[in-house]
């Protein structure tokens, strides 16, 4: 009879461990609801490319016809800033952290497998 009732006892302890667990968790989440976190998780996910942005409107306005020529002098440097910018600036978002530990695993594991 105690051996029924002990094994209820302990499933119950784990249920509740269970669930105070996850109410900790609840309350955890909650308090990242701050707006500097979310902007920070909103620029991992979204990184900006300012260096692509004036790329493109550099070839725009080297491409847009005018007689005077004031947009190819201006397209000009706008093209080697962004080209600058691109080489300077890190636009890398968490996907693309993500797909360079799984090329480096996967070369981790080639090199593990050709040695053994």
């Amino acid at each position: 009879m105690e051996d029924v009732l002990t094994k209820k006892l302990k499933k119950l302890r784990a249920y509740s461990d269970s669930a105070k667990r996850r109410a900790n968790l609840y309350t955890d989440l909650a308090k990242i609801d701050d707006k500097n976190t979310v902007k920070s998780l909103g620029a991992l996910q979204k990184a900006p490319a300012p260096g692509k942005k004036l790329q493109k409107i550099g070839f725009i306005m080297f491409w847009v016809p005018e007689p005077t020529g004031v947009t190819c002098a201006v397209g000009g440097p706008l093209i080697l800033a962004g080209r600058y910018l691109e080489k300077k600036y890190n636009s890398a978002t968490i996907s693309d952290v993500g797909h360079h530990v799984k090329e480096s695993f996967s070369s981790i594991s080639d090199l593990k497998s050709s040695i053994m």
